[in-house]
Parts: C-alpha cells; structure tokens; sequence
C-alpha cells in the first residue's frame, strides 16, 4: 500500500473558520510515487475519486460551500500549479511534485490500458463532438469506449454508467465537465455507483486531447506560467480569474493561515490550562 503524505492540522476539521481544510486534504507525492498511486489506483473495489485543485479551485471553495464539500470528499486530492506550490510554502509543507491533470491523466489512462491484471471500461462524460469522439480517441488509443455530452443532469450520467457498465470491468470515467460542475458529478457518482470505479476530474482533457485548444508550451509549463498562456489565449474570459483571482487567491491563502496559527495557539493556551 502505497503512504501518501497528507498535510494534517493540530485543528479539527470540523472548525472550518480556524484550518485551510482544501490544503489540508492534499495528496502530496514526490515523483517517484507517481506510478505506485496508478498500480493503487487501478487496484480499487469501490468508487473511486481523483481531483485536482489548482488556484481557480481554490478560490471557488471559498466562495461556494457545497464545492468545497465535493473538494473534501475526494479520495484523491492531488496538487496543480505553482499558486498551490506557494500555498504548502505559505502553510509551511512541502509541496512536492506538481500533478497537473493534463500531464497526470494520459499517464493515468496509458498505465491501465496496460495493466493486463485489470480489465477497464473508459467513460467519456462531457464537452460535445466533434471534440468529445476525437479527444476520446486520442486518449484512450485502441481501447474502445463510451462517450455522452456534457449537457445531461445527475441522474442521466448515472444511469449511462449503469446501462453501459460491463460487469467484472474497472469502469473509468473521465470527467470533462469543467469546475465546479465536474466535482459535483463525482461525488454523485461515487454516492450511487456500486461497481469498481475511478472517477477522475478531468476538465478540458478531453478537448485538449482533441486539440481544440492548443496545450501551453513546454518551457512556460516549466516555469510555471500556464495561466499566462491561456489569458493570452483566453483574455475576455480568464481576465477576471486571473487578473482579479490571483491577488484573492493570495488573500485567501494568507487569510486562512493566519486563522490556522490563531486556532493553533488557541487550542495550546486551552491545553495548557487544563
């Protein structure tokens, strides 16, 4: 069994004013762990969730509780991007490697199309054709698949799984809905499905696959700067999350620590008084 290095709190979590509970719930590996967590991963006999927080996802979990509820209920909760690298440093952890999911999940995808001890059947769940079929194909390679849109509710994504779902299969479902709708989804699913199942919040994996859009280039992924590639691309509709949500980003993360540090030597004087 592979141990995972969790940041932990001396606070419950239950005080949700006095801990950074989304960085609390990290899944933080060193590289070398990588393929362990996909042997794991692909060993599982109940559903299964795998999440991502980067910046965007941090500042929504502020802001909107019911996401932070889907953030927390994730089994998997792993590290992307260099504002949450700064985020373990601000609490005082070490970040380790960075496990975007546009590197992560192809990697993810290949390793179990590979694994000949386990027999998997991938889902597609969002985006539209042409992007859904062709980025579905460019992902999962020769291995057949199923694919619906991402215009459904709850239920209708339930029931696809269920009336697709082939027996003693590990079904993996691709979540390319976007946040916070696609974290909503996978703690429905994981609450309703009775089967084997990884459920991976994927965003635009599935359209990046098809190159819908083109991926950053190597040398700003390197340098952390994703996000300036894509508010280049992007700029009327990632101006406001990066523009104005960076400098909030910071705010909520030196916000939260300070309440951290406060609870902290809050819950020593009261210990030390008993």
């Amino acid at each position: 069994m592979l141990v995972f290095t969790y940041v932990r709190s001396a606070v419950p979590i239950s005080n949700e004013k006095s801990v950074d509970t989304s960085i609390q719930r990290l899944c933080l590996l060193d590289s070398e762990q990588i393929v362990p967590l996909f042997e794991e991963l692909s060993t599982v006999s109940a559903p299964t969730t795998v999440g991502f927080l980067n910046q965007h996802a941090y500042n929504l979990a502020q802001k909107h509780p019911c996401f932070r509820s889907s953030l927390l209920e994730m089994r998997y909760l792993l590290r992307d991007g260099i504002g949450l690298k700064l985020a373990c440093r601000i609490n005082r952890c070490d970040p380790k490697s960075n496990l975007n999911g546009t590197d992560l999940i192809p990697r993810l995808i290949a390793h179990l199309s590979d694994d000949a001890g386990r027999n998997c059947q991938f889902f597609s769940i969002g985006t539209q054709d042409p992007w859904l079929t062709v980025g579905s194909q460019r992902l999962y390679g020769d291995q057949p698949f199923q694919a619906v849109h991402g215009f459904l509710d709850d239920e209708e994504y339930l029931q696809f799984v269920k009336r697709h779902h082939k027996p003693g299969t590990l079904a993996v479902l691709v979540l390319a809905l976007g946040m916070p709708r696609q974290e909503h989804l996978a703690a429905y699913l994981s609450r309703r499905l009775d089967i084997p199942c990884l459920i991976i919040c994927g965003g635009a994996i599935i359209d990046l696959s098809a190159q819908r859009f083109p991926r950053t280039p190597k040398l700003l992924r390197q340098c952390g700067l994703e996000w300036a590639f894509r508010l280049f691309l992007e700029p009327r509709r990632l101006f406001a999350r990066y523009v104005f949500g960076i400098p909030l980003f910071f705010f909520y993360v030196l916000r939260n620590r300070f309440h951290w540090a406060m609870a902290k030597d809050q819950a020593w004087t009261n210990d030390g008084s008993d």
